[in-house]
């Protein structure tokens, strides 16, 4: 896959085609790059801006784009009126998605667009985007709108979907309980996605953000999955960042975490599905991927805290950690030593007319008894293993599902298992 980058060079590295070049390496995409402005800048202070000339900008775009298939684009620092137009006039018939990134002022309070251009940005850049990404303070710029209580977010997002873009999602909008927002306004949706708040200046994230939304969208995730993908990607960037020079820190960008990304993707499906909150169990619910070949629970991804009921609605609670679960982990480990295919596995609700379904449909279930459970294993108070052993003792083929009826003081529970987590996803919709 290649991906094209058009920003302005940061020699911090913190943010720019630099900080894209390291964001599309992790994710194992070729980044190509055109550069619209030099910055003089670090983390602590802003210098010059030097936009490269209208001639060299032609000469860089007709470079990369006669040479290389471009899966997708994402459009950063544009400084001028006349950078903005030469975009515009090259961008405008290409059929691949393109995120703008509105970057109007570093972090450091350098300007990164002439005010003189902002009509034209608005004009030329905006209907480029299938997905736009201002923050509050550009939102606000862009629509002429300040966001209150009277002009919402929805509001603010439909003035600047009004400019041509296609859809537009607001960051940095902060809600109760320390907690972080940003809205999304599709075509024919609107919705918030909400995360936990770091109180961290940082340099680098909304290159971050939206470098991962275009990743994302040329792998075809629709809009959601893909805004989800880059909320994550984000929190884990601000979370690790680290002050390499004397002023703010630099996001960290971990090595990308394909098990992380899957696990964390069908989480999100699997709190979406209607009701869901009718089967998680008492002692909640956790979703497991394993690395191949795991040999104990730290080589299990599963949530630290659990998916819990907060009403009628499923909450994360907690984050995805190696050996963040026990239970889960545990009898995932025990099928995998026997079934190595199988390496995720999520519990549900005990519930008669779920083993109904189950037993009506083409999956090959197991169960084992609790009251047959020697002491010796009982007083370990970790019987998980002996279960998942003596459901699948005589088994040539690895079950779908897995559950036993519960004994004093155990509740009763179904495992549902899978090669992947989307495998898990699928098996559980065929019987909730």
């Amino acid at each position: 896959m290649n991906l094209l980058s058009i920003g302005g060079s940061d020699p911090s590295s913190g943010a720019g085609i630099q900080s894209d070049i390291k964001t599309f390496s992790l994710f194992n995409v070729h980044c190509l790059t055109v550069v619209t402005a030099i910055t003089g800048q670090n983390t602590s202070s802003f210098g010059m801006v030097e936009p490269v000339s209208e001639k060299i900008l032609k000469n860089q775009l007709k470079s990369v784009m006669s040479d290389f298939k471009i899966d997708g684009i994402k459009i950063g620092m544009v400084y001028n009126s006349k950078i903005i137009k030469a975009l515009h006039h090259q961008l405008r018939k290409l059929k691949v998605p393109i995120v703008i990134d509105p970057v109007f002022k570093s972090t450091t309070g350098g300007l990164l667009i002439e005010s003189s251009a902002i009509k034209d940005f608005q004009k030329f850049i905006v209907p480029l985007a299938t997905i736009i990404t201002p923050n509050k303070f550009e939102a606000e710029i862009l629509s002429k709108t300040k966001i209150n209580a009277k002009n919402t977010p929805e509001k603010v997002a439909k003035i600047i979907q009004e400019l041509g873009s296609k859809n537009v999602v607001i960051t940095g909008i902060e809600t109760k309980n320390d907690q972080i927002s940003d809205f999304v306004l599709e075509k024919n949706n609107k919705y918030f996605i909400s995360g936990s708040k770091i109180s961290k200046i940082n340099h680098g994230s909304g290159c971050n953000y939206s470098a991962a939304i275009i990743f994302a969208l040329a792998k075809n995730k629709s809009i959601k999955e893909s805004v989800k993908f880059a909320k994550q990607f984000t929190y884990n960037s601000i979370k690790n960042a680290k002050n390499l020079g004397t002023g703010i820190a630099i996001t960290d960008i971990q090595k990308y975490d394909k098990i992380n990304s899957e696990l964390s993707d069908a989480i999100n499906k699997f709190i979406e599905i209607k009701n869901i909150y009718k089967n998680i169990p008492e002692c909640q619910t956790n979703f497991v991927y394993s690395k191949q070949k795991p040999k104990s629970i730290k080589d299990v991804l599963g949530i630290s805290g659990r998916i819990v009921k907060a009403g009628k609605y499923p909450v994360i609670a907690g984050n995805l950690t190696y050996g963040g679960s026990k239970h889960v982990a545990t009898a995932l480990l025990t099928m995998n030593k026997k079934f190595p295919e199988i390496c995720s596995a999520l519990n549900l609700k005990y519930q008669d007319v779920t083993i109904a379904k189950i037993k009506k449909s083409k999956l090959i279930v197991s169960s084992y008894d609790r009251s047959n459970e020697p002491k010796n294993i009982k007083l370990k108070k970790s019987t998980i293993e002996w279960g998942m052993k003596s459901a699948i003792k005589n088994s040539k083929k690895a079950s779908d599902v897995i559950f036993h009826k519960g004994s004093f003081g155990k509740e009763p529970m179904i495992i549902v298992f899978g090669e992947n987590p989307n495998n898990v996803l699928e098996k559980i919709l065929k019987i909730i």
